[in-house]
């Protein structure tokens, strides 16, 4: 798929959620959207804590994706898990030989036939966190492409569960994605790095400086500008 065509999709999602919304039907469209639009994710959850902290997957595109959320709650480890009580964002390229979730991703998820994993936290003060969950039957399928589509269609959760503020237009979170490409390519080139680690480098900067990844981004691209000759 092009990526204007991506574009649009992810845009008819966003325009069906000014409210009232369906909070299920928006979720299951959201869900339902990122596979048919995300190159390389076949199956999509949302997991959603409560106050009291427990996990439920909610808008799941197939049974696989409950299966794996489900095992993921029960053994409290894997992507999923650790996106929505605490990481921003978790990839793993081959859940076959990834050994930081020893029960869930050489033994579990791959006898699911999953390959690869990508979670996106979103959340709501001070209790609630939620997490989008992107499945990958093939190993190292997931790309820079993925993650920034990934984290609109987090963001568009967010939205339709009313943890985000309606004024979140969808043309700043595409703004937000061409803005994170053009620091991506810089970070990459600056410090000889792939698309991931750079990705990274923005998310851990926001975290520490409490600053949106797109002021990041922006301020790197304004900085490489500035020194430009």
């Amino acid at each position: 798929m092009e990526r204007k065509d991506l574009l649009e999709a992810v845009t008819e999602v966003a325009a069906s959620l000014p409210p009232p919304i369906d909070v299920d039907e928006a979720l299951r469209r959201i869900t339902a959207s990122a596979v048919e639009t995300i190159p390389g994710v076949a199956y999509a959850s949302l997991s959603v804590t409560s106050k009291g902290g427990k996990i439920r997957t909610l808008a799941p595109t197939d049974a696989v994706a409950v299966q794996a959320d489900d095992l993921q709650y029960e053994l409290r480890q894997g992507p999923c898990y650790e996106a929505v009580t605490g990481a921003p964002i978790v990839q793993v390229d081959d859940l076959a030989g990834d050994l930081r979730w020893p029960q869930y991703g050489p033994k579990v998820a791959v006898a699911l036939g999953l390959r690869a994993q990508l979670a996106f936290q979103f959340r709501a003060e001070p209790h609630a966190r939620g997490a989008l969950n992107l499945y990958a039957v093939d190993a190292r399928e997931l790309t820079i492409e993925t993650r920034q589509l990934g984290a609109l269609f987090a963001h568009l959760a967010s939205v339709a569960l009313g943890w985000s503020r309606q004024d979140q237009s969808l043309h700043e979170a595409l703004t937000t994605r061409e803005t994170v490409g053009q620091a991506v390519g810089i970070l990459m080139e600056r410090y000889k790095i792939d698309a991931n680690r750079a990705f990274s480098y923005l998310v851990r900067a926001s975290q520490t400086t409490n600053v949106k990844v797109r002021e990041v981004a922006a301020g790197i691209i304004a900085d490489t500008l500035d020194g430009a000759p």
